[in-house]
Parts: C-alpha cells; sequence; structure tokens
C-alpha cells in the first residue's frame, strides 16, 4: 500500500504553518543585537564620565586613575573591534534567514495546494524530498538566528563585565 497526498497532508500542512513562521525568526535575534549595541554605548557614556572624576587631586591620584580609565578604554576598543567585524556577518546571517523564511513558505504553501490538489495520488520520493528540504530551511533559520542572538548576548555580557569593573575600580 503506497502513502497517499492526503495521508501525508498533515505534514505538509505543519511544514507550512511553521514555513510561514519562520519570518518571524528574525524577532529572536534582533532584541540581543539592539541590547548589544546599548550596552556599548552606555559603556562608552560611562567611561566619559570616569574620565571626568572630579575627585581625584593629587597629581599620583590623577595619573593612576588616567592610566586605569585609558586600560578600559583599550579593553572597550578591542570588545568594539571584535563586535564591529561580526556586524556585516551578522547582517549578512539576517538576510540568509528572510531567504530561507521565503523559500520555505513558498515551497511549503506549494506542496501544500499541490497534496490538496491530488489528495489521493501516491507521494513519490520527490514530494517526500521536497517537504524534508522545506523543514530544512525551518531549521537552518533558527540555528542562524539563534547563533545570531547568542554572539550578540556574549559580547553584551563582556561589554558589561567591562561595565561593572569600571563602577568598581574607577
Amino acid at each position: 500500500m503506497s502513502v497517499t497526498w492526503g495521508d501525508f497532508q498533515a505534514v505538509v500542512q505543519l511544514s507550512a504553518g511553521l514555513n510561514v513562521a519562520i519570518l518571524s525568526f528574525v524577532d529572536i535575534s534582533l532584541p540581543a543585537i539592539k541590547e548589544r549595541r546599548r550596552v556599548f554605548a552606555k559603556a562608552r557614556q560611562e567611561l566619559d564620565i570616569h574620565r571626568k572624576n572630579p575627585h581625584k587631586r593629587t597629581d599620583v591620584e590623577i595619573k593612576e586613575h588616567k592610566d586605569a580609565v585609558d586600560d578600559v578604554d583599550r579593553k572597550l576598543f578591542d570588545l568594539w573591534r571584535e563586535t564591529s567585524a561580526f556586524e556585516s556577518v551578522e547582517d549578512s546571517l539576517l538576510k540568509s534567514t528572510g531567504v530561507l523564511g521565503f523559500f520555505g513558505a513558498v515551497l511549503s504553501i506549494g506542496l501544500l495546494w499541490y497534496s490538496a490538489m491530488h489528495y489521493d495520488a501516491p507521494i513519490l520520493f520527490a514530494g517526500e524530498l521536497l517537504t524534508v528540504i522545506s523543514f530544512g530551511s525551518l531549521l537552518g533559520a533558527f540555528l542562524i538566528n539563534y547563533f545570531t542572538a547568542s554572539k550578540a548576548s556574549q559580547y553584551a555580557k563582556r561589554c558589561n563585565d567591562l561595565r561593572t569593573h569600571m563602577r568598581l575600580h574607577l
């Protein structure tokens, strides 16, 4: 007994629903990206405030404070340089999510239409393969966004660690 498109239609419907939802996956990484950028701007502002610290009175205190601020400034700059190199990768990854989402949505909606039109026809290997590919686009987009959000969160955490260091030591 062969499997028909009608027997397989629930799988195709799941694929279509998830692939249409994939277009919102960019929302997974955007908050993390915005948070990283906000944290860096805040760290720069705080460093400028620490740089102008009026409580250091003696020349030795002023020199030690300036050296400590310069050290944090170098660390913040190095972290910024590392994240700015990732930003171009980040932008292309977000575009890839949109492409994968659109491709998967069109493919799965096409399969859904085809399965409805050929409900009692046997499904061929090509139909099963196309359905697996539509699920693959979903997985690809999810992994890309998870990676992007994870990396942005790591950079924000490192920047927040520098901000904590500033509050405690400057």
